[in-house]
């Protein structure tokens, strides 16, 4: 029998074996369950079944929160709150298929290419949230931030670690790529670990350049060709060319914020009891 079972109230001692057995949603809610089950006539097995039922739900939304954090996106962003009608070159079919994140089972990678603004981020970050909540490991980085990791790393002595780190997260999101050109060694460092992913998992990656101008960030028509042969093996490629979504949403802003100061401005009060006047 265990130490303590016959001292103490059973409350006390029930609250410290769920707490030992790490099972905080049974804790917080065994006593309001045992009132509805009681009411409702619910037998025990019941109602230790919904008591469980409880406890691995709440298990799983740690988890996936744990994995969101992991991911470290910059934001969290899912499709419902993006607006399809304002990109229409972007197969919303396709977008909504990833999102179910077969692609990351059969390891195959995913490429969105179009102008600044277009939402490319945003879909990124949601096929990111839509891993962490089917659960997949998921990291989420900047090619600037990518290189510059990997310099450090190499600098330090630590880049074995590092690749076998992005080695294994089962998906990569690199997000801008095209933005920032590349040294001839931050392209090569880069080359490597997107190399070392080929057929072992899923890569996310953003750019703002058609595939033939990638030359210009990685600086070597040899390392971009053997870059794209690896990456489009299997691919499924988002195109996102259209109006920045971004200044369409600024721009809808300003005029929402003109109007309201128009109305404002043609608001008329009486000078002698403030009641307000139709202008």
């Amino acid at each position: 029998m265990p130490i303590g079972t016959m001292s103490g109230t059973p409350q006390v001692l029930l609250a410290h074996h769920l707490k030992q057995l790490r099972l905080p949603t049974v804790l917080r809610e065994y006593e309001k369950v045992a009132r509805e089950c009681a009411q409702s006539g619910v037998d025990h097995p019941r109602y230790l079944l919904r008591l469980i039922e409880l406890e691995l739900i709440d298990r799983e939304r740690r988890t996936i929160e744990r994995r969101i954090r992991a991911a470290r996106f910059p934001a969290v962003k899912s499709f419902d709150t993006f607006d399809f009608t304002a990109i229409p070159s972007l197969n919303k079919m396709m977008v909504l298929e990833l999102a179910r994140c077969e692609y990351i089972l059969r390891r195959e990678n995913v490429i969105a290419l179009g102008n600044s603004g277009t939402g490319k981020t945003h879909v990124a970050l949601a096929l990111g949230l839509a891993a962490c909540q089917k659960g997949f490991t998921v990291t989420f980085t900047t090619a600037a931030s990518l290189v510059s990791q990997l310099m450090e790393a190499r600098d330090e002595r630590r880049m074995l670690k590092l690749q076998r780190d992005l080695a294994a997260v089962k998906l990569l999101i690199v997000d801008e790529l095209g933005y920032v050109p590349l040294s001839p060694t931050g392209a090569e460092l880069l080359f490597e670990v997107l190399s070392q992913r080929y057929e072992r998992g899923s890569t996310i990656i953003t750019s703002n350049l058609p595939f033939e101008d990638w030359t210009q960030v990685l600086a070597s028509e040899r390392l971009t060709g053997a870059l794209l042969d690896r990456l489009t093996h299997h691919v499924s490629i988002l195109t996102m060319n259209g109006d920045s979504y971004r200044l369409k949403q600024s721009a809808g802003r300003r005029r929402a914020a003109g109007r309201a100061e128009q109305n404002q401005a043609s608001v008329v009060a009486d000078p002698d009891t403030g009641e307000i006047l139709q202008p």
